[in-house]
């Protein structure tokens, strides 16, 4: 309840309130928390967002934007009003977050089995190269390996990047243990496709406005 009431006096600050009405941008590229049917983004994420906001009072429109960083890049300028994100130190710089988590996540490497990935500690992943989505962060150490080692690939679709790893093209994906398993699962070519079964971190969803 707490946490209801301190989403609400910091959405009354702005423009949201007025219109009784709440932008939740969404990337739909993590099943089973967010994917798109094609007409519509479904998933846990929208539907806690939903029903949070609706208890509120508010109506929620979801917005798609082309990556997500442009989300998280909207959110930070206020032209959206709520993501569901990781919070990060450089993200509280410009968005208050949920201290009531609403998912935890298991960050595991996904590896293609014709090409092992040996890692005893981060440091390890800077001889790999790597495929992350636009906007992504797994915690500071992880974006501070990626920031010194430039032995990332940054793409905007998930498929793509699966599709890279399928080809050898690049050596290893940190993704969200559920979306990767089950991204591996769907996608015709996949079955050389494993995960490490040590995570590389575990971090937790929130609601940030």
């Amino acid at each position: 309840m707490r946490c209801l009431l301190w989403l609400l006096l910091a959405l009354s600050a702005g423009q949201a309130l007025a219109a009784q009405k709440v932008r939740y941008c969404d990337y739909p590229q993590y099943p089973p928390i967010t994917w798109s049917d094609g007409n519509n983004v479904r998933g846990l994420a929208p539907s806690v967002v939903k029903k949070l906001f609706g208890e509120l009072g508010y109506e929620v429109e979801i917005v798609v934007l082309g990556n997500w960083k442009r989300c998280l890049l909207d959110a930070a300028e206020g032209r959206v009003d709520v993501v569901l994100a990781y919070k990060t130190e450089q993200r509280e710089h410009s968005m208050l977050f949920s201290t009531v988590p609403v998912l935890r996540e298991e960050v595991a490497l996904f590896y293609n089995r014709h090409n092992p990935v040996v890692i005893e500690r981060l440091e390890d992943l800077s001889r790999y190269r790597g495929g992350l989505l636009f906007g992504e962060s797994y915690g500071p150490a992880f974006d501070r390996m990626v920031a010194k080692n430039d032995n990332i690939e940054w793409v905007s679709d998930n498929q793509q990047n699966f599709g890279k790893l399928i080809r050898e093209r690049i050596d290893f994906i940190t993704q969200e243990r559920r979306t990767g398993e089950l991204y591996v699962a769907n996608r015709p070519g996949a079955q050389d496709i494993v995960a490490l079964p040590k995570p590389l971190s575990v971090d937790y969803l929130r609601v940030a406005v």
